[in-house]
């Protein structure tokens, strides 16, 4: 490596946050920028460690070993930037990864989790460093589009314009199959427009890729769900192949009493519409569930949770609570949760460190179980009740919560936000094409072929595999499209 001893000498270190209470007037990304000096330094950081765990995850394994899904040669690109090799660690960085901009944003970094330095050190600063090489590569002008030199003259479709459906369509098109992506919102991106908040992801970052696809030769089509604006009939017989991205989007519901009362909404109906009434009117078409004075109880402790937090507050909400039904997790590793594993410790995020500045203290509450939502009498919100609970063993050895008796507590609640992950994909579109479900109800196809009962169709992402992160559906995306390339042409030289 560049510098054999930067790990004894130099600390981890990343970009300093906005202070919230400059962000929370605004809908800006959190991070500030580090200088270059800096981001070398911390590349330097990167260890001669013989294996590099952080570059290879599994899906057998995963998510209980980290590591990265796409395969990213991170060592090598770490050498680069501290070299200032900058066009060379991208050129490096795209072969692995067709979108680090989103990825060096929003990803939690399982490579991070399995850095070798973090076995006894603070690992090093993986995610921060993919960033600054594709942010660097973009203010260069060294990310262009690049279109195919030649088509096959094959067609496919691909339902969702998430990461997913993009990594798949972004393939297919360098292979030279002339791909149409179909979206049923009025913007492309799925997850990323409309499911993750601005303050983690500009759209404009956003949009700012999917323009370079198309220049590249894909056709987005937006406002069209197969299966109502197009039959599947018709879309299996106009293209060769299709793949099924759709994401996992039914979301887990809450079986309490008084679910059915007003002011009650599932996470990413609150997400959306404030992402598309922020972009189509800076909110002033109303068009939103807006929190502004409002006491907001949000259900569901993991990175949804934490974006109706930051969402709250910008609104200007009166209080938030955040409820997680699972135990606090420790500030370090614990015994049983060794190196290399995915680190199930405490984080403060973004949400969090802004409800401690505005409010005072963490707004997370852990072990807590919903026990029924209390009615002003009009049909309204008035009240979350809860009760604490202990996790403990049953007789089949599975974990089951237990109420602890006179533990019971009220939260007033104007609005509740059910942020308590997805069951899977939805089912008519499945049904439309034919395609068979797994036990969990996703698309029935193996990892590493992505083919469904149905020939021609694929699957891949979400709504494969299940509720996952952004950079497993782009490793899905380009490994179904290099089996349909397969089924397309006999054979493959798709990465």
């Amino acid at each position: 490596m560049g510098n054999p001893t930067g790990f004894l000498k130099v600390e981890r270190a990343l970009p300093a946050d906005r202070h919230p209470e400059e962000r929370l007037i605004d809908w800006l990304e959190v991070h500030e920028h580090m200088p270059e000096d800096g981001i070398k330094e911390q590349a330097g950081r990167c260890m001669d460690c013989g294996v590099p765990f952080c570059q290879s995850g599994e899906s057998q394994y995963a998510p209980a070993v980290a590591g990265c899904p796409v395969n990213n040669v991170i060592p090598e690109w770490n050498d680069l930037v501290y070299n200032g090799r900058w066009k060379q660690a991208l050129q490096l960085l795209h072969k692995t990864n067709n979108f680090p901009e989103f990825t060096g944003r929003v990803c939690p970094a399982p490579c991070e989790g399995s850095c070798v330095l973090g076995i006894n050190a603070d690992p090093v600063t993986i995610k921060h460093h993919e960033y600054a090489i594709i942010e660097r590569g973009f203010e260069e002008g060294w990310v262009v589009a690049e279109p195919p030199s030649r088509r096959t003259g094959k067609t496919v479709a691909v339902i969702g314009s998430g990461p997913a459906g993009l990594a798949a369509a972004a393939q297919l098109n360098r292979a030279g199959h002339m791909v149409t992506v179909y979206e049923r919102a009025d913007r492309i991106g799925g997850l990323l427009m409309y499911g993750i908040p601005n303050m983690k992801l500009q759209k404009e970052i956003v949009q700012r890729r999917v323009d370079l696809l198309a220049e590249e030769g894909i056709v987005f089509v937006t406002n069209t769900e197969i299966g109502k604006d197009i039959s599947a009939d018709e879309l299996k017989s106009n293209f060769d192949s299709v793949v099924i991205a759709t994401g996992a989007t039914v979301p887990r519901d809450l079986p309490a009493e008084g679910r059915q009362l007003n002011g009650i909404h599932f996470a990413m109906e609150f997400l959306g519409k404030n992402t598309k009434s922020l972009l189509d009117s800076e909110h002033k078409d109303g068009n939103y569930i807006n929190a502004k004075d409002k006491n907001v109880v949000v259900i569901g402790g993991g990175d949804t949770g934490t974006d109706c937090v930051g969402t709250s507050l910008r609104h200007g909400c009166k209080s938030v609570i955040q409820l997680e039904i699972m135990p606090e997790p420790a500030a370090e590793r614990a015994d049983n949760n060794p190196w290399p594993q995915w680190p199930k410790v405490k984080l403060v995020d973004y949400g969090q460190q802004e409800a401690v500045a505005v409010q005072g203290d963490d707004p997370r509450d852990y072990q807590m179980m919903t026990k029924h939502i209390e009615d002003d009498g009009k049909g309204n919100v008035k009240a979350v009740h809860t009760v604490a609970i202990e996790w403990q063993k049953t007789d089949d050895g599975r974990m089951a919560p237990v109420e602890v008796p006179g533990s019971e507590k009220v939260y007033p609640a104007d609005i509740v936000l059910l942020a308590m992950g997805f069951m899977g994909p939805e089912g008519d579109l499945l049904d439309s094409l034919g395609v068979e479900k797994d036990a969990r109800s996703n698309a029935k196809a193996d990892y590493d072929k992505f083919a469904t009962n149905v020939p021609g169709v694929f699957a891949a992402g979400d709504a494969r595999r299940g509720q996952s992160l952004i950079v497993w559906a782009i490793d899905e995306g380009r490994r179904a499209a290099r089996e349909v390339d397969t089924f397309l042409m006999g054979k493959s030289y798709l990465p």
